[in-house]
């Protein structure tokens, strides 16, 4: 593991230098903690211009990926607010390994986590229906199928090193992990820590099935991970709430992103934005930009966990006239559905470990018949 410590802050030698280390100390204790998944672009980044534009004095943890874009990042935040803490962990969710790693680090670092955006994920190889789109424009439910953009898109999936379907992983279940691995900073009945996923209008419960979690029959394995992630958010509130840990998840909206950018190449979303903005006016759903997107993240932030409704998602809204706010939405789901995929996911858990130690064993008796 790679990690990169921001920034080296100096003081004196001298006695009142020792004061004012042992002050930013205490300080340091009293920071909030927030650690954010693919931070380096999109609406990570965003997220994190926006969180430190309100409150320079968090300590934000970039778990990221690409570490020389982790690091450029980490830079210009500085540089833009030099009073805040901000330190990278190099972590790739569709590596259990890395994430493994990461938490190990992750816990000999803090001390607590007071709040997990759970934001990385991915939609490889998205294809267009164009069928669907043509029908669409001419149907009742056209203002639906642009907010949600049900039935436009399929994505390919793969497997990946672990064995998972890489979005599953990816989305999912690597997140699952990481969030099990550091319990121990996140479960403090006297401070409840926060839990917020990047989820998406795009969950829909007909392309999710218990039987196939991971999605490896189907065609739409993006907005079966989202439903997952409603239904662990769920599940995790029924599990940790007596433990102070929280969960909910947020959708951003059609912000213009790497992610989109992977659905219509940026020259054609440009040509489309007449139209878009003007189809703004009908669907709040086009925020449009990473800023305007993280409406719903950032207000989530701000709320006590405990007050907030486990079976609600927040949503980021922008009007037609550019103007941002929240809006909720009941998830489309079941407390005992997401009880049962839960346990499936504590299963696969098991399932995993014994196959890493079974590995690290073989690994160990080679090396030493060498």
């Amino acid at each position: 593991l790679v990690t990169y410590a921001a920034r080296n802050r100096r003081t004196s030698e001298s006695s009142g230098g020792v004061c004012f280390t042992a002050w930013k100390s205490e300080c340091a204790k009293m920071r909030k903690v927030v650690l954010i998944t693919g931070a380096s672009s999109g609406i990570g980044l965003a997220l994190c211009k926006r969180l430190l534009a309100e409150d320079d004095e968090l300590h934000l943890c970039l778990a990221c990926r690409n570490m020389s874009k982790a690091e450029a990042v980490c830079a210009a935040l500085l540089a833009s607010h030099p009073t805040a803490e901000v330190t990278i962990v190099q972590v790739d969710v569709s590596n259990l390994q890395s994430v493994f790693q990461a938490s190990k680090e992750l816990k000999q670092r803090f001390q607590r986590l007071d709040c997990i955006y759970l934001n990385a994920g991915i939609m490889p190889n998205p294809q267009l229906n164009i069928k669907a789109l043509f029908f669409g424009l001419f149907s009742r439910k056209v203002i639906h199928m642009f907010s949600t953009a049900e039935g436009l898109l399929t994505q390919g999936d793969k497997i990946t090193a672990d064995g998972l379907q890489e979005v599953f992983e990816t989305n999912v279940f690597g997140h699952f992990i990481l969030i099990r691995e550091l319990e121990p900073l996140l479960c403090h009945s006297d401070n409840p820590s926060q839990l917020i996923w990047t989820s998406s209008r795009n969950a829909r419960k007909s392309n999710f099935s218990l039987e196939d979690f991971q999605h490896s029959k189907g065609k739409e394995p993006y907005s079966s991970s989202k439903y997952a992630t409603d239904l662990l958010s769920v599940a995790l509130n029924r599990n940790f709430n007596q433990q102070g840990l929280y969960s909910n998840v947020a959708c951003p909206g059609t912000a213009l992103t790497n992610l989109t950018y992977g659905i219509l190449p940026p020259f054609i979303w440009t040509l489309l934005m007449p139209a878009i903005l003007l189809l703004r006016f009908f669907a709040n759903a086009f925020t449009l930009t990473p800023y305007n997107g993280t409406e719903a993240l950032v207000w989530l932030f701000h709320q006590k966990p405990e007050s907030l409704n486990p079976l609600i998602k927040y949503l980021s809204a922008t009007t037609g006239f550019g103007r941002n706010y929240i809006m909720t939405q009941k998830m489309d789901l079941d407390e005992d559905t997401a009880e049962k995929f839960y346990q499936k996911l504590l299963e696969l858990e098991k399932h995993i470990r014994v196959t890493i130690q079974r590995t690290d064993n073989q690994a160990r008796l080679s090396g030493s018949c060498l």
